[in-house]
């Protein structure tokens, strides 16, 4: 897994880049993505915005919803959440392909060709998870905004001025980028496991199906791992 990021990276920085893959990735990856993405983000602000108005309002401290609701969007709900629900569909995907493609023989058959398979079939992959969910993490924060912004409205009566008012006072850039860099560092594990466990793939067609049910499992435990050290480290900075 080591050896095979290392040459991912340095065939990443190196030309000659394959654009037009890099983009059907992206819109195959992320585009199609987007309805879950826009669920787990709706409701995970209709959540958390119901339980934390419901408990402020213990301590007479209603009105300050907003500004608890964005930093958990921001910092933890929003990336997590979207890398553990948007990440389970991509690094399946990209296990079962690649896996359906060792098992077949057609990574061999770009060898013989004189293809590099790791610039051919998995640069790209890796960077469309880069690019896709740092981009559905700030989706998945508007997203989340709003829709906590009306339910707090609805159900508690506090306006969206308050609301917003107290969620801007209280956010910083650095909150923000935080997200975002967990985004990142998640879609990059994604695409790199997905990516490692279709390459890898043995037993034929049943070896698919435990590739992609290892990807998932993996996948979902790396995000959570990942987040607590990159949330130790952004606390320090």
């Amino acid at each position: 897994m080591m050896v095979m990021t290392g040459k991912v990276f340095s065939r990443a920085v190196r030309p000659p880049y394959d654009w037009g893959a890099l983009v059907f990735h992206t819109e195959s990856l992320g585009v199609r993505s987007m309805p879950i993405a826009l669920l787990t983000s709706t409701f995970a602000g209709l959540v958390i915005s119901l339980q934390f108005g419901f408990f402020l309002a213990r301590f007479g401290v209603q009105y300050t919803v907003g500004r608890v609701v964005v930093l958990t969007l921001f910092r933890e709900l929003a990336p997590v959440l979207t890398a553990l629900t948007v990440g389970a569909r991509i690094g399946s995907g990209i296990a079962a392909e690649l896996g359906a493609m060792t098992v077949t023989e057609q990574v061999d058959a770009i060898r013989a060709l004189g293809a590099d398979p790791l610039r051919k079939l998995v640069v790209p992959r890796v960077l469309a998870c880069l690019l896709v969910l740092p981009t559905l993490t700030v989706l998945a924060d508007v997203i989340g905004l709003v829709a906590g912004a009306l339910v707090v409205n609805i159900q508690y009566g506090i306006s969206l001025d308050l609301f917003f008012q107290g969620a801007l006072d209280t956010v910083f850039m650095s909150d923000f980028v935080s997200g975002v860099i967990k985004g990142a560092v998640f879609g990059i594990t994604i695409g790199l496991v997905g990516c490692f466990k279709g390459l890898t793939v043995e037993g034929g067609t049943e070896g698919v199906g435990r590739a992609t049910t290892q990807t998932v499992a993996i996948t979902s435990v790396t995000v959570c791992l990942a987040d607590f050290f990159i949330t130790k480290i952004s606390l320090y900075l």
